[in-house]
C-alpha cells in the first residue's frame, strides 16, 4: 500500500490532476472508474477500456450503470425522465458494491470528453448520494496518455467485492423534474442550458426529435469550463459563475443539457470554483419535450 500524505488526501472532491492521481495509484482506499462513452457507439467506451485503462480501473457504462431503464406512459412524460433517466439509489448502490466503493473510499473517475460525458455524471451521482471524496481526472484519458502515465493493457481482471451495498439515498433536493423546473422558473430561478449554442437556439438538433430550449433558460456551454482540454483555474470559474448567478446563491442555479449528463459538468466546475450546491434538471431537454404541451423557445 502506498503511504498517503495530507497533500494527497485533501480536497478530493472536484477535478484532480493526472500527476496527483498517478501518485495515489495502489492506495487501498482508492477506486478508479473508467467512464468512457460515445453516444454514436455506446459500446466503444467499454471496448476501449478492455484494450487499455488506468491501472486497476473498473468500468461504468452510461446507459447500463449510470441511468435507469427508460419508462413510458403519461406519468413518465409528466416528470420528463429523458434519454438517461436518473437511477434509483438502491440500484446504483448495487453498482457501487460491484466496483468496491464504500463511503470510506476515494473515487477517481475519467472519460475521454474532458469529464463532460459520463465522468461528471458519475461524480454527481456520488455527490448526490452524499459521497464527498470523488474527483474527475482533469484532461481525461487523452491527457493521461499525453503525460506518459501508467496504463494497463492486460485483460481486465474480474472485480470481486465483499462490501455491502452503499448505504443512503439521493438528496432529492438536488434533483428537479420537469414540473419542478417550471415552478423554479416561475419563481425567478436560474436555468442554465449547457448545450452548444446552435442546439440551444434550435438551429440544429442531432439527437432529440425537436430542437430549441426551455423558455426562460440561458445558455452557457459546458466547453466554457475548459481551456486547452483542462479545467480553468478555480478563481476564473468563480468569477464567471458569479456573474451568471448575479447575486443568487449557487443552489438557485439549475443546470440542464440534452439528457442530464453533460449538465453535471457545470456542477463539477462550480464545486471546483468553491460554489457547490447547484442542482440538476435530470430529464433535461429530452425530458422536457416528452410532454407535447410544454412550450419550446427557438433562437437566442
Amino acid at each position: 500500500m502506498t503511504m498517503q500524505t495530507p497533500a494527497l488526501t485533501a480536497a478530493w472532491n472536484a477535478w484532480i490532476d493526472a500527476e496527483r492521481l498517478a501518485r495515489a495509484l495502489g492506495d487501498d482506499d482508492l477506486v478508479v472508474i473508467d467512464a468512457r462513452f460515445e453516444l454514436a457507439d455506446p459500446e466503444a467506451g467499454e471496448a476501449g477500456w478492455r484494450q487499455a485503462r488506468i491501472p486497476g480501473a473498473r468500468y461504468a457504462h452510461l446507459d447500463r450503470d449510470l441511468s435507469a431503464p427508460a419508462e413510458s406512459g403519461a406519468e413518465a412524460a409528466l416528470h420528463g425522465q429523458g434519454r438517461h433517466p436518473w437511477p434509483r439509489a438502491a440500484e446504483f448502490a448495487v453498482r457501487l458494491r460491484a466496483w468496491g466503493v464504500t463511503p470510506a473510499h476515494r473515487v477517481a473517475v475519467y472519460d475521454a470528453a474532458g469529464g463532460a460525458l459520463a465522468a461528471a455524471r458519475l461524480w454527481f451521482l456520488l455527490r448526490a448520494l452524499g459521497h464527498e471524496k470523488v474527483a474527475v481526472l482533469d484532461g481525461g484519458w487523452q491527457h493521461w496518455l499525453a503525460q506518459g502515465l501508467p496504463i494497463d493493457r492486460e485483460p481486465p481482471a474480474p472485480t470481486a467485492s465483499a462490501a455491502a451495498p452503499y448505504p443512503g439515498d439521493f438528496d432529492a433536493g438536488l434533483l428537479l423534474d420537469a414540473p419542478q423546473v417550471q415552478a423554479h422558473l416561475r419563481a425567478g430561478g436560474l436555468l442554465v442550458d449547457v448545450r452548444a449554442p446552435e442546439r440551444f437556439r434550435g438551429d440544429v438538433e442531432p439527437i432529440d426529435r425537436v430542437g430549441g430550449h426551455v423558455p426562460g433558460a440561458v445558455n452557457r456551454p459546458f466547453a466554457d469550463n475548459l481551456r486547452d482540454g483542462l479545467s480553468k483555474p478555480p478563481a476564473e470559474l468563480a468569477a464567471e459563475f458569479e456573474g451568471l448567478l448575479d447575486g443568487r446563491a449557487p443552489r438557485e442555479l439549475v443546470a440542464m443539457c440534452g439528457s442530464g449528463v453533460s449538465a453535471c459538468h457545470h456542477l463539477l466546475a462550480m464545486a471546483h470554483a468553491g460554489l457547490p450546491g447547484a442542482r440538476l434538471f435530470t430529464g433535461s431537454w429530452s425530458g422536457w419535450i416528452e410532454a407535447p404541451s410544454r412550450p419550446i423557445a427557438i433562437g437566442a
